[in-house]
């Protein structure tokens, strides 16, 4: 623990695997913390932390209740409600209102107007309210999880879908939480990090081919990869009992990846953490199959 003291940082999605490791890093630097969320009762004990809620992003009221007292808010983004921009702004607006100094948004590694993934479409509109906000703020755009190919593995450990050739730089949950702390932990009343897009990765890009098979190496599980035409991907994940939109959303994801759109390597985590972005085969944790969100 450090002996410096900080100011009171608001963290967001502290009972998903990213804001979790993000809190704990905090709590092991000595950070007063408020861990903001809808289920208080989820969030974990850590020193120095007060849970704030049940506060979600679209409820004004809760978010300036819960966030009161913080400098620093750290954003991690929502899930996919078809109203993320309006739940992400009613929250920034919410931090401003109360008195919050400073957004870290947590956003995607190839987030743009016409990104083929369509999450990455929606927090680039966030990006852009941010821009326009008028408070100092850091887009952090965290790569695809190296542990989504394996969440997304059926119970016979195959990934299957509709990228072949195409690449993707996966960085760690642990790799991205360490960078967004040292970005926390850079309280200077100015910084590089104002106004900044960090695109966070790992340190080489992959096929899925690729990565599925230092997933197996790693944890000695048969995972595979199986590569689908598009109307194979549709028909299968229609099958399973996907909806429109989850089945919409997933093929994008693989389809970014062979579009080559999130194969870029940055020196984002070596430069801010003093430690080399780790590779997939050291990757510290590997869900289970099945275990992605959307999959049935």
């Amino acid at each position: 623990m450090s002996d410096k003291h900080y100011a009171t940082v608001a963290v967001t999605g502290v009972t998903g695997a990213l804001g979790s490791r993000i809190a704990v890093r905090l709590a092991d630097r000595g950070v007063p913390q408020l861990l903001v969320g809808r289920s208080p009762d989820r969030m974990p004990d850590l020193p120095g932390a007060q849970r704030r809620g049940p506060a979600g992003y679209g409820d004004a009221s809760a978010m300036r209740e819960a966030l009161e007292g913080a400098s620093t808010l750290i954003l991690v983004s929502g899930h996919r409600t078809g109203r993320r921009l309006e739940e992400h702004a009613t929250a920034v607006e919410a931090a401003i209102a109360v008195g919050v100094d400073r957004v870290l948004y947590v956003s995607l590694v190839g987030a743009s107007p016409t990104a083929t993934y369509l999450n990455a479409r929606d927090q680039w509109l966030t990006e852009q309210f941010l821009a326009g906000a008028g408070i100092r703020h850091t887009v952090l755009r965290a790569g695809f999880y190296t542990s989504t190919p394996a969440a997304l593995a059926d119970n016979g450990f195959v990934v299957s879908g509709p990228a072949s050739t195409g690449r993707a730089a996966f960085a760690t949950h642990e790799d991205i939480a360490d960078v967004i702390t040292a970005v926390t932990l850079d309280e200077r009343p100015r910084s590089e990090h104002d106004g900044a897009i960090l695109e966070i990765t790992g340190p080489e890009a992959l096929t899925l081919h690729e990565a599925v098979t230092r997933i197996a190496t790693a944890t000695g599980r048969p995972y595979r990869f199986e590569p689908e035409t598009l109307e194979q991907a549709f028909s299968r994940r229609w099958r399973e009992g996907m909806s429109g939109e989850q089945i919409e959303t997933w093929i994008s994801w693989y389809q970014a990846i062979e579009k080559g759109e999130i194969s870029s390597v940055t020196d984002v985590v070596p430069r801010l953490t003093g430690s080399p972005a780790t590779p997939i085969s050291d990757a510290a944790w590997w869900p289970s199959p099945n275990t992605a969100r959307g999959t049935p």
